[in-house]
């Protein structure tokens, strides 16, 4: 796909000199260079903009009209050899007796069509039907103008050839506020890229207004909205118009000018078309409203063709590198107390469901058993039931450090559950003696534990990997809760997306209320609530516990306790695998282009290109080879927009193959990204 499905667009905002189409044409020239030299392919420009919005009663007059003709002829001449893309501008055009105010496309000295505003204001400030008909008079389909024949009317969708998926509808300030705005038809025949050339005057406000209606019709039509308004130079007789330029994919702002500039303005983003399409594609009811609002009118095509970009480029927008995390922290606080509340009531239906059972859980110190474990005792406190309802067991194991073994007691104690310590090692040594097992090579027959944990530590630390070793314990933890009553989960969405848990260990479960949350997000999580729900000794054991490496601690330490088993160690960073996850389920991206957006994103560390790749082929492998675990997940609440669940967002068979994945994966490299 041309620059992976991505559009560079731009809204400008020139600066007007009232009926001068001259000084204005220029105008709208020299910023199409600046937009040219940022390789911008589509620049919208303001309601207008040729002649000015704010020229009343001149717009009677011939030699207004005349002038805004010659512009637009100059302009398109002009423009051929200086701007390659697509040129939005607004311009009087009269057709049959009749003024219309239109926008006009130009491509390469073709005015590829007239689009006229449907919707005149005529109330408080504005004056528009004084000197303009609707779209809806319009009596012809076709007009000669600045000296070419060219389509007219509001059923223009422009297609790019070079990329069909980007089709551009236009509408014209007031289209927008009104209650079903012509670009919601546009979408649903096709329009996946929407234009609006608006002269927006200011007032107390209505900046904000502004912004709700681009970013909700960018939302409901699942589309691009490029939105720019008349600036300064216009008349300020009676008001003020403050440029103001806003460009939005999907609900998202992507970038918004400032207000008042006294200069021309440009502000450039990237759209992701390919992204836009997929959202349509998995949101059927999106195709059926076109038969709900009756649009089977005819829609004309207008071709034209542009010289795309190479695949890679930079791009001109920001690509989070931590997609689950928001970057302000208002909003990661609410989104922090928000997913804790919906952890909490999940847990709370359940337990509620089934008489209410003391709540078992398994609690390593680590951070997901931790996030578990206060979610208990806050379901607990909304069910008005003791703390002690919570039967928390820590199990420490061959690979239990001090640190965490001791962070897991002192937690449990100030938190007022029911604890208990169980040391599962003499349980885990007889079940691999009674299987025959050598746990690293190592003979068990007529051993003891202690004479066992002797040898343990003789071995090696290159050689300290066996599966075997490591399940049972998992396993032999889940059998002692399961034994012990209703089991919360505490596996967080990254683990169960790499497969990193135990098939019938901590796989399983009564229900998780974890399930949902990925771990780039999680640490976050028990840092909130120990910033909001504790103080004192409570909040420096939640601390301490953030600050700790994130380990299984399955397989034997080091003399000195240092951790063999650091699970990014072992399968990567969880950020980068949390990134890879988000672009895969959340917009189906394949590996190129998810491996183009990681180079570009601003990790917490610097990756290099081998080191991204290779992790992501390391997480293709494990998502497609996993999925047996996911398939019979226990039940637990969807917190965000990606979930595993084999009963809602993803089903997938157990067997699939990635080899389509991995081939793909496999022509990637360092040196081809940057062809």
């Amino acid at each position: 796909m041309p620059a992976y499905g991505f559009v560079r667009v731009a809204a400008a905002v020139p600066r007007t000199q009232v009926a001068d189409c001259q000084a204005n044409w220029r105008e709208i020239l020299r910023l199409s260079e600046q937009a040219a030299s940022q390789e911008v392919e589509l620049l919208v420009f303001p309601e207008l903009a040729i002649t000015g919005y704010t020229c009343g009663d001149l717009f009677h007059t011939n030699t207004l009209l005349q002038a805004a003709e010659e512009a637009i002829a100059q302009l398109a001449k002009a423009s051929a050899a200086l701007f390659p893309g697509l040129i939005a501008v607004g311009v009087p055009i009269p057709v049959q007796g009749q003024l219309y105010n239109c926008v006009v496309l130009i491509h390469r000295g073709r005015i590829l069509g007239g689009v006229p505003k449907s919707y005149l204001p005529t109330y408080k400030e504005f004056y528009e039907h004084r000197w303009f008909a609707s779209a809806a008079q319009a009596p012809v389909a076709e007009i000669s103008y600045a000296g070419q024949t060219i389509p007219f009317g509001t059923d223009l969708i422009f297609r790019c050839l070079d990329f069909p998926a980007w089709q551009t509808a236009v509408e014209i300030c007031e289209d927008l506020w009104v209650p079903v705005p012509p670009s919601s038809y546009a979408a649903l025949a096709g329009a996946t890229v929407l234009v609006n050339a608006s002269a927006s005057n200011e007032v107390i406000g209505k900046a904000a207004w502004r912004r709700v209606l681009v970013l909700s019709q960018s939302g409901r039509c699942l589309a691009g909205y490029i939105y720019t308004s008349s600036g300064y130079g216009e008349s300020t007789t009676d008001v003020v118009y403050g440029g103001h330029c806003l460009i939005a994919e999907n609900g998202v702002l992507l970038a918004e000018s400032s207000r008042f500039a006294p200069e021309g303005t440009l502000i450039v983003t990237d759209l992701d078309i390919e992204r836009l399409i997929i959202e349509r594609q998995r949101t059927n009811s999106f195709g059926f409203g076109s038969v709900a609002a009756g649009t089977d009118r005819h829609w004309r095509r207008v071709d034209f063709a542009l010289q795309r970009p190479p695949r890679w480029r930079k791009l001109a927008r920001v690509i989070e590198a931590h997609p689950f995390v928001p970057r302000a922290a208002t909003q990661l606080a609410e989104r922090c107390e928000e997913i804790f509340q919906i952890q909490v009531c999940g847990l709370a239906k359940r337990l509620e469901s089934i008489g209410k059972p003391p709540m078992v859980i398994g609690v390593s110190g680590g951070l997901d058993s931790t996030l578990a474990l206060l979610v208990c005792c806050r379901v607990a406190d909304r069910l008005a039931l003791p703390r002690s309802h919570v039967h928390a067991y820590t199990l420490p194991g061959f690979g239990t450090t001090r640190r965490t073994l001791q962070n897991a007691l002192a937690l449990m104690k100030e938190l007022g559950v029911q604890g208990r310590c169980i040391d599962i090692r003499l349980a885990c040594f007889e079940e691999m003696k009674a299987l025959g097992h050598r746990p690293f090579g190592l003979s068990l027959e007529n051993k003891t534990l202690e004479q066992f944990l002797q040898e343990l530590r003789q071995v090696p630390k290159e050689q300290r990997h066996d599966l075997v070793f490591e399940n049972v314990q998992a396993r032999m933890r889940m059998n002692m809760l399961m034994n012990a009553g209703f089991v919360v989960g505490t596996g967080d969405l990254s683990e169960l997306a790499l497969g990193w848990c135990t098939y019938g260990g901590d796989q399983i479960s009564m229900y998780n209320p974890n399930v949902g949350i990925p771990k780039t997000l999680v640490r976050f999580l028990v840092q909130w609530v120990a910033e909001h729900e504790f103080e004192g000794e409570a909040r420096r054991i939640l601390f301490d516990i953030v600050a700790t490496t994130i380990s299984p601690e399955l397989l034997p330490t080091g003399e000195d306790e240092t951790l063999v088993q650091a699970t990014e160690q072992v399968i990567g960073p969880y950020e980068l695998h949390d990134f890879f996850l988000y672009y895969l389920l959340r917009f189906g991206f394949g590996p190129a282009k998810i491996y183009y957006l990681a180079r570009q994103a601003q990790f917490d560390r610097r990756y290099s290109d081998e080191e991204i790749l290779r992790w992501l082929g390391v997480f293709l492998k494990r998502f497609f080879a996993q999925q047996y675990k996911r398939s019979c997940l226990p039940d637990g609440p969807k917190v965000g927009t990606v979930s595993l669940s084999p009963r809602g967002d993803w089903r997938m068979p157990s067997d699939a193959e990635v080899a389509a994945w991995l081939a793909e994966w496999q022509t990637l490299s360092p040196d081809a990204a940057n062809g």
